[in-house]
């Protein structure tokens, strides 16, 4: 199935009402074992990227990610561009609720123009590689002034099989109240949409930002590859 038509297919409306609830929405395995290897193969191929970060140089966790380099794989510059029209929906929901003056472009191409004329130009989907040990501390992907307000993760290795341990990891903020924390399990090819970096949640005066981050928790044995697409750009 191609990747617009697994992207159509989705129950946007059950995700959305998750987004709104939880703050995160898992889809169906959407790549298949073959796409998810084939991305795994592209690791090796430092042509690929634009630029590796060793994780613990720079006291991130354990492990390494590297970010694509412009022309983007075909697959992932499929699933970025189809993606973003109904997220930006949501995220434009958001931003009402929030009483926010920022709004999202319908398309990617048009919200990708908006990050060149704040010099974010490079491209920011990567990929994500973690051995026993490894792991993600928790943070926020954010590399300029525009940010997309949502973004996803697939999980390319499998559980049990490929890796153990390696759930990944919310964990929400909240005013006045000790924080609040999430672990998933993904399955092979399945995705996980999230907030970037806040949410809106209904108070007692209306809604209100709850600061949201995200990470991996330690991968016990085994290696976990992920694919992690970030719609804005980069300065």
């Amino acid at each position: 199935m191609a990747s617009h038509t697994r992207i159509s297919q989705l129950d946007w409306q059950a995700i959305e009402e998750s987004l709104w609830t939880q703050g995160y929405a898992t889809t169906p395995p959407m790549l298949t074992p073959q796409e998810c290897a084939t991305l795994v193969r592209l690791y090796t191929k430092t042509a690929r990227f634009r630029k590796r970060v060793n994780m613990a140089q720079h006291r991130f966790g354990v492990g390494e990610y590297q970010y694509f380099a412009d022309p983007l794989p075909r697959l992932v510059t499929r699933l970025r561009a189809q993606a973003y029209p109904p997220l930006a929906r949501i995220a434009n929901r958001w931003m009402a609720a929030l009483k926010q003056p920022e709004t999202f472009p319908p398309t990617l191409a048009r919200f990708l123009s908006l990050c060149q004329e704040h010099d974010q130009v490079k491209p920011t989907p990567l990929l994500l590689y973690y051995e026993q040990g490894g792991y993600n501390c928790l943070h926020q992907d954010l590399y300029g002034p525009i940010a997309f307000p949502l973004q996803m993760t697939f999980c390319l290795s499998r559980p049990q099989t490929g890796y153990t341990g390696g759930e990944f990891l919310l964990v929400e903020q909240r005013p006045r109240a000790q924080s609040r924390g999430i672990a998933l399990t993904l399955q092979q090819g399945q995705g996980i949409i999230f907030a970037t970096r806040y949410r809106p949640v209904r108070g007692t005066r209306g809604y209100y930002r709850l600061t949201v981050r995200h990470g991996l928790s330690t991968v016990t044995s085994g290696q976990r590859y992920t694919l992690g697409i970030i719609f804005h750009n980069a300065q």
